[in-house]
């Protein structure tokens, strides 16, 4: 990875409100890392609590930031795509607001446009999901 880390909203299709993956950590070929501050009233938390749809949201912004990383640093453009299937997903609980989440996704299987991810999401290094996604990518 570069020196310098570039905002992570360069790196991904979504725009504020509905960012939800605060900073790249890591990211190369296979694994890309990002961390997030769950916010107070934010976009998919309810009752004070991230939900399992943020949850799901987080990990697929954490694969469209690698994948951003890599369309920009080999000279292309950041590309939308669209979750086509969920499997496995386990979610162990809920986040509050103010917790910061450790999100790690894993690219298991690329298939033409279609990628296959394993994520994991963990705050205090207690794990909090796991799950594996399809994703559609260059919508």
């Amino acid at each position: 990875m570069a020196d310098s880390i570039p905002d992570i909203q360069t790196l991904i299709p979504q725009g504020p409100p509905f960012v939800l993956v605060g900073e790249l950590l890591e990211t190369g070929e296979q694994v890309t890392r990002t961390g997030y501050r769950i916010a107070p009233g934010g976009q998919l938390v309810e009752n004070g609590r991230f939900t399992v749809a943020g949850l799901i949201e987080n990990m697929a912004q954490t694969a469209a930031a690698g994948a951003g990383y890599a369309a920009l640093a080999a000279g292309g453009d950041v590309r939308s795509g669209a979750i086509v299937a969920i499997h496995n997903l386990e979610v162990h609980r809920l986040p509050a607001a103010g917790e910061v989440l450790e999100t790690t996704v894993t690219v298991t299987t690329r298939v033409g446009d279609i990628i296959v991810i394993s994520g994991r999401i963990t705050c205090r290094q207690s794990l909090i999901a796991a799950g594996e996604m399809k994703i559609l990518c260059g919508l």
